[in-house]
């Protein structure tokens, strides 16, 4: 399938993902890399306690709001 017809039948609703091998897909930019980074414990409870409200882990809090903060237009 020439690139033209994907991107037609794409913008047109169809289904391409069955066009897709997805087994070697992914996403640039994404692996993980493992950090240390240490928080005082008043911290720790905070988002353990945010963690259990929203039903998620520490890690997941930590990352969710990282990315929002860091997506923010900087004030250069």
């Amino acid at each position: 399938m020439k690139a033209k017809k994907f991107d037609d039948d794409f913008d047109a609703g169809k289904d391409v993902a069955k066009r897709l091998d997805l087994t070697k897909a992914r996403r640039v930019k994404q692996t993980p890399k493992r950090v240390n980074v240490d928080f005082p414990i008043w911290m720790i409870e905070k988002l353990d306690k945010e963690a259990k409200r929203l039903a998620t882990v520490r890690q997941s809090i930590i990352n969710i709001w990282l990315a929002e903060r860091l997506d923010r237009p900087s004030a250069d």
